[in-house]
């Protein structure tokens, strides 16, 4: 009896064995024959504004709005799956044409209500700030600045640590999509140039954070919370010459609404971002404490295939406390079109009245504060993609 029941052990070894490899042989077979999935885009556009110098010395007219990206991806097994995007853009005084590995992961779905994706991983803030890189997503060439500044891409697309992810059925009560992701943010150093503090090195130690949006049973319905912890740590110098250390904690949060039958898209979100300056002098750098509130609304409608208007009111205030002043605020009203000349080629027509100087930066302007720039003013942008 204790040879037979051996030998069946063994041969129920051997059996599970021989599925577990049939299933491993299926798998790699059906990962060496998944595609490689290659897409890719070139952006180039121009800038022109009224009064005031935005993005770029776009006053006399500017090129300096020009983007690139390729990425690839491809599925390992029916579960797994990897990518990565190579970027470089120039938009006035940020990127300068630099290559960089913009995201890169790999993405493990144990099922629908679970899986694992490390890497450098796109941070989901918000209803766009994930899809910010894909200028064939949206109808305008500038997403609200308010909620997506343009000119802060390279630390607010993505983190580079882990993210949990999943979506649930909730059956007559809808369904629910959530994220949640903890890990570190990589800054480089920019030039400053007009400014009197240079800033010698930055870093996130921690961000961690997470997104939920609730799919009521109504179509095309989506309403979301969004809230990201995180410090950043600077060194500065302080003419003549003196070392400041300086800490910003900060907490971020949006509140968002999307609807989108059919082929029109009404969206509005309002945000708050809650920042602390602490600094180990004080007396040469002043500590300080604000909450910035920022606030959009938009709607856009697909009157064919090849066009799509649309328009948008953006409201930011970077301290709540202090409302009056041109400075302290910055109104944009934008309207938009939206050509699909073909199947990879699109062009955006946009324009901007903005009142207010909050989001205009002094160092594009020779140094002027914000108090004393022009308002209103006007910023007009032509942007052609060509995608695949």
């Amino acid at each position: 009896m204790g040879g037979f029941r051996s030998s069946c052990v063994l041969a129920t070894c051997l059996v599970a064995s021989s599925a577990r490899a049939r299933a491993d042989g299926d798998e790699a077979a059906l990962a060496d024959d998944a595609p490689v999935e290659v897409h890719g885009f070139v952006s180039q556009g121009f800038l022109l504004s009224t009064g005031n110098d935005y993005l770029a010395h776009s006053k006399r007219g500017s090129f300096e709005f020009s983007e690139a990206g390729i990425n690839v991806s491809k599925a390992l097994g029916d579960r797994l799956r990897v990518g990565l995007q190579f970027f470089t853009r120039d938009l006035g005084p940020n990127g300068d044409y630099r290559a960089k590995l913009d995201w890169f992961f790999f993405d493990y779905l144990w099922k629908d209500e679970l899986g694992v994706r490390a890497g450098r991983v796109k941070l989901p803030f918000g209803l766009y700030n994930d899809t910010v890189d894909i200028d064939a997503a949206h109808t305008f060439a500038l997403l609200p600045q308010s909620v997506y500044p343009t000119d802060q891409r390279d630390f607010l697309l993505a983190q580079t640590g882990v993210e949990l992810y999943g979506y649930r059925d909730l059956g007559a009560a809808g369904a629910v999509d959530y994220r949640a992701y903890g890990g570190t943010i990589f800054l480089e150093v920019a030039d400053q140039p007009g400014s009197p503090v240079t800033v010698v090195e930055l870093t996130i130690p921690y961000v961690v954070g997470g997104r939920v949006l609730w799919e009521p049973p109504v179509d095309r319905l989506r309403i979301g919370a969004s809230a990201q912890v995180l410090r950043l740590d600077g060194d500065l110098l302080i003419p003549p010459g003196a070392a400041v250390s300086v800490t910003l904690p900060a907490i971020l949060w949006v509140a968002s609404l999307e609807y989108a039958p059919d082929q029109l898209l009404i969206a509005a979100e309002y945000s708050r971002w809650h920042v602390r300056l602490e600094s180990s002098d004080p007396m040469l750098y002043p500590e300080s404490r604000s909450t910035s509130e920022r606030a959009y609304a938009l709607i856009s409608y697909r009157l064919s295939p090849w066009l799509q208007p649309g328009a948008y009111y953006s409201l930011y205030y970077p301290d709540v406390a202090d409302r009056s002043g041109r400075d302290a605020v910055q109104h944009d009203a934008a309207a938009a079109v939206r050509f699909d000349i073909s199947t990879h080629w699109i062009l955006k027509l946009e324009g901007h009245l903005m009142r207010g100087t909050a989001d205009v930066e002094p160092t594009l302007n020779d140094g002027r504060p914000r108090a004393a720039l022009a308002t209103p003013w006007s910023l007009f942008l032509v942007k052609g993609t060509a995608y695949f």
